[in-house]
């Protein structure tokens, strides 16, 4: 049998798939709490025979899925998170299924979804013993907060791997090449003396001010950081009333810079500030790490078998219909933006694509060597094992991610866009499996690329998994 026996196996799933995706989609659930979208993906996957571990990591919503007897073995990532306030109903303007409510903005109902089609498909081609190996499915929870997979990591989950894939909802068909933005995400609790902030000022000493004098000094220190860092934050707690010194002020940081080293660094001047603060405001600052990661590595090898697996299926085949609300739902991006997301895209490619409303032919690889100003876990993944990701085209040209337009599309064609985005995973994760020595070259550019730079967990000894900051 050959790889395209995966491709009729994923294909004969195609309702099942198109079901799933629309459950997890009707009922979005936030990072951490993703109970009944991770149970969808773990019961299809336990009737087709996979051995299941749920819990990984300390979280209830992440498991392992594996099919096969020894190795070599390869991961299939998946996700499944929403995002809050981006409940939208599937039309070509604003209007939210429930006000205020979560919404797949981001197509995670479709990733995971895609991810099992892909695993299912390597399966079976397994168990009619066409393969020797593993392929292992990794559902990954949290990842818009940047959790699931650091701390799936730090337990130690991907160690045995010999490659992963990965893919991402988009407007294009394209594996990635650039690189994404190390992270850590901090916040700086400032504990002061409360008293009346007319009466007796005196007697008083404000947090607000010392959270203020934090970020008075994180802008002095913009100056002195390279050029694709990025430091920003919120206050999400700076006092009641005016007439009040404010005896408590937390700020929110995310410090993102190219490589790990530099965001610690940042991160090591930025406590230095915020002790300076308290110093000079008569107050104790205590610090609380939420979370970080490390940048995206890709895997040339690994990210050449997506393409051609990308050039062997083609086009996904969208109908007429697809294509008419991807153009209402283009209509509703300003130019601007659609022109600015092409940027990077080979020039024989951009026009076409700015004519269209919805593009599903293959893009070859591009923007090597660039770097994005988004961050992701997959970096963890990616430094642990070879690793390659692409993006499928599941939204209208020019779409932004955790947008209104995003969501309606996850709601309707993208739901194609991610039958097509499983035969990609299940096509390259059956090619790597059947030649052993693609997984040989694989790791070793994974070696020659890392050097002597070996994994860590960005995670301290005292961090604790973050339910609080996506409950309900």
């Amino acid at each position: 049998m050959t790889k395209a026996s995966v491709y009729d196996e994923i294909e004969s799933e195609r309702d099942r798939l198109d079901r799933m995706a629309q459950q997890i989609w009707e009922t979005p659930e936030l990072g951490l709490h993703e109970e009944e979208s991770s149970q969808v993906l773990i019961d299809r996957l336990d009737e087709e025979g996979f051995d299941i571990e749920v819990g990984v990591g300390g979280m209830p919503t992440a498991f392992v899925a594996s099919y096969g007897d020894g190795g070599p073995t390869v991961g299939i990532l998946g996700e499944y998170d929403a995002l809050p306030d981006l409940s939208q109903k599937v039309k070509a303007e604003h209007d939210p299924v429930e006000e205020g409510a979560p919404g797949h903005g981001c197509g995670h109902n479709l990733f995971g979804v895609a991810g099992v089609g892909g695993a299912i498909g390597v399966k079976r081609a397994i168990e009619r013993g066409d393969l020797d190996g593993t392929v292992e499915f990794y559902g990954c929870p949290a990842e818009e907060t940047l959790v699931g997979k650091v701390f799936m990591a730090r337990d130690g989950a991907f160690d045995d791997l010999d490659a992963a894939i990965t893919w991402h909802p988009g407007s294009l068909n394209t594996p990635t090449l650039d690189r994404s933005l190390a992270l850590d995400s901090i916040q700086f609790t400032f504990e002061g003396v409360s008293a009346h902030a007319a009466a007796s000022p005196e007697s008083g000493r404000s947090a607000l001010d010392a959270a203020e004098l934090l970020n008075s000094g994180t802008e002095y220190m913009r100056e002195h950081v390279s050029e694709k860092a990025r430091i920003h934050y919120v206050i999400t707690d700076g006092g009641e009333a005016p007439n009040v010194v404010p005896a408590e002020a937390t700020v929110w940081y995310y410090v993102r810079a190219p490589t790990r080293g530099e965001v610690e660094r940042i991160t090591d001047w930025l406590t230095d500030i915020a002790e300076a603060a308290a110093l000079m405001t008569q107050t104790e600052v205590s610090q609380r790490y939420i979370t970080g990661c490390w940048d995206y590595l890709p895997n040339h090898v690994v990210s050449d078998v997506i393409w051609e697996t990308m050039e062997d299926l083609g086009e996904i085949g969208y109908t007429d219909e697809d294509r008419e609300f991807a153009a209402d739902l283009r209509e509703t991006i300003p130019d601007e933006q659609v022109e600015a997301s092409l940027e990077d895209v080979p020039d024989e490619y951009a026009s076409e694509i700015l004519e269209a409303g919805l593009y599903d032919d293959p893009v070859p690889p591009h923007a090597e060597g660039e770097v994005g100003g988004g961050s992701t876990e997959v970096g963890d993944v990616s430094w642990i094992t070879p690793t390659g990701q692409f993006r499928a085209a599941t939204w209208a040209v020019g779409t932004p991610a955790h947008t209104w337009q995003a969501t309606a599309a996850n709601g309707d064609f993208g739901k194609k866009g991610a039958v097509y985005a499983a035969k990609v995973l299940g096509g390259t994760a059956y090619t790597l499996l059947d030649d052993p020595e693609l997984l040989d070259r694989a790791n070793e550019e994974f070696d020659q690329v890392t050097g002597d730079r070996s994994y860590e967990t960005p995670l301290r000894p005292d961090t604790e998994l973050p339910f609080d900051m996506t409950a309900d």
